[in-house]
């Protein structure tokens, strides 16, 4: 947990004028952390980029419409990829819940307002608050609730749970190139920092293919 108010006290520092950082050389130990055992990607043969985010997590909210825009417009051979952080407790009941959406293919017309609805004072601390919640959304309400219970959810939150621990993330939102590359809001110089810390990541690894 000290580590958590550690991190979010850095992003909040970058989000306050820290973007000169992202101008400096990109240097490992720096701007970003190349970590001592690649984690493999979900898709051989394209270059991943993951954000660990939390729906509960203020700077992870601030940060969407930045980032967005941007993994909207990623190229073919980059695969963009979100997975939930979760530290226990909401992180992991708000994690299943984005496992959930995804697993129902609903994830990406129902995320804005996820988001929107925890920070607007929802709770959604249970199946059924999001239910209720997501049938105002035009997602089945039986379905969500069965899916959320399922096998399958279950498994992907454990496989969720490994991966965030072998990337070694303290707080959110942190990103991840290619399973080797770590970096934060706060080491990166922000939210357009952060990017661009990650642009050139996404070259880096395309050149040494």
């Amino acid at each position: 947990m000290r580590n958590l108010i550690l991190s979010a006290a850095l992003v909040t520092a970058s989000l306050f004028g820290m973007t000169a950082q992202a101008a400096e050389p990109l240097e490992a130990g720096k701007q970003y952390v190349e970590l001592s055992n690649a984690v493999p990607v979900a898709v051989p043969g394209k270059i991943e980029v993951v954000e660990l985010f939390w729906y509960g997590c203020p700077h992870c909210y601030a940060f969407e419409p930045t980032i967005n825009p941007w993994a909207d417009k990623l190229p073919a051979d980059v695969n963009f990829v979100r997975i939930p952080a979760m530290f226990g407790g909401i992180w992991n009941v708000h994690g299943q819940l984005f496992i959930t959406l995804e697993a129902m293919g609903v994830e990406h017309k129902v995320h804005k307002a996820v988001f929107e609805a925890i920070h607007s004072g929802k709770k959604l601390a249970t199946p059924e608050e999001m239910a209720e919640f997501l049938a105002g959304e035009g997602v089945d309400k039986d379905k969500f609730l069965s899916t959320f219970n399922s096998f399958a959810v279950k498994g992907k939150v454990e496989d969720a749970k490994k991966k965030a621990q072998a990337y070694q993330i303290s707080g959110v939102p942190t990103m991840v190139v290619n399973g080797k590359y770590r970096f934060d809001l706060g080491t990166a110089g922000g939210p357009e920092g952060a990017l661009s810390v990650a642009d050139q990541l996404i070259a880096k690894e395309r050149a040494a293919k």
